[in-house]
């Protein structure tokens, strides 16, 4: 299967580009590209997501299109400026992305397409399957037009997945280098009350996930990609400490936190129990899929 990737350079990236035979990757910075992952790859096409779509050229024999691109959403304060970023990487970049598929007469037969589990916003108790209803915030209303956006190549005759990704856990880089550091100094502990959901998921099952559901014929629309056990914050934190031999019960309360990073604390203190349904309702098998396990892989060899 010839396969077009695009946002190849980050953490996710690398793992899935391991998994497909000589990849085309699409990127703002060939150069840098070349240096991270040019051993992974076939070919290396420039492409800014901003400035329209890609060259013609990228979709040659491409059968399917893994597109990762986008802006991090907890890279400084959310300032007017920061979260017109976060919504046009994603809305602008994927609708210059199909309209590059729609100017070419041989088009793939599936783009899986990044989304995210902020869809559904903060939802307490409520369990949330790919048939829940979106949420009503900022994260919300950019996965709702991400998604759209990447729909629209179903008018194409491209078959569509969008996946909605919870916390991405793995070494290097994410949301766990951000924990480590006050861990391994004995000041970890739960957000708040620690009763909020977080969904995870790690980043070997999330690659996986994204191969799976190119590979898999009946799946179209969003997919949930999140391990198969949601956890309440305060049992990551137990789990985290664990791994860690470190005391993990130093409440980060909310005030301290909007006073960091202002709007985004709001995404940290949200509660999304969401299960992957369609995921496993096509077979497919978790390698991690509960949290010990998945802390152990990722931090036992640096332990």
């Amino acid at each position: 299967m010839k396969t077009l990737v695009t946002g190849g350079t980050g953490m996710v990236g690398p793992r899935l580009l391991r998994m497909l035979d000589q990849p085309v990757i699409l990127s703002r910075n060939p150069e840098r590209a070349r240096e991270k992952v040019g051993h992974l790859v076939g070919r290396i096409i420039r492409w800014d997501p901003m400035a329209g779509p890609p060259p013609a050229e990228a979709f040659a024999g491409v059968e399917a299109v893994f597109h990762l691109a986008g802006e991090s959403v907890a890279e400084g304060r959310w300032t007017a400026a920061q979260k017109a970023r976060i919504r046009d990487s994603r809305v602008v970049g994927t609708r210059n992305l199909v309209q590059g598929i729609a100017q070419v007469s041989d088009r793939p037969r599936v783009l899986v397409s990044a989304s995210a589990v902020g869809y559904y916003g903060d939802r307490g108790e409520e369990e949330l399957t790919e048939s829940a209803s979106p949420g009503r915030d900022f994260l919300a209303d950019v996965c709702v037009a991400w998604e759209k956006e990447a729909l629209a190549a179903e008018k194409l005759g491209v078959r569509v997945v969008t996946e909605r990704t919870g916390i991405v856990l793995g070494a290097g880089g994410g949301a766990l280098a951000k924990m480590l550091t006050p861990f391994k100094l004995g000041a970890g502990g739960p957000l708040g009350n620690g009763r909020q959901w977080m969904p995870w998921v790690h980043v070997s099952d999330l690659a996986r996930l994204y191969l799976h559901a190119a590979e898999h014929e009946s799946i179209r629309g969003p997919m949930n990609a999140v391990a198969p056990h949601p956890v309440r914050n305060s049992e990551f934190t137990k789990a985290l400490g664990r791994q860690l031999r470190r005391p993990a019960f130093m409440p980060a309360p909310y005030l301290g936190l909007r006073l960091l990073f202002g709007e985004f604390a709001q995404v940290l203190f949200a509660s999304q129990r969401v299960v992957p349904q369609v995921a496993l309702d096509t077979g497919f098998t978790f390698q991690y899929p509960d949290i010990a396990a998945a802390l152990k892989e990722i931090l036992a060899p640096a332990a």
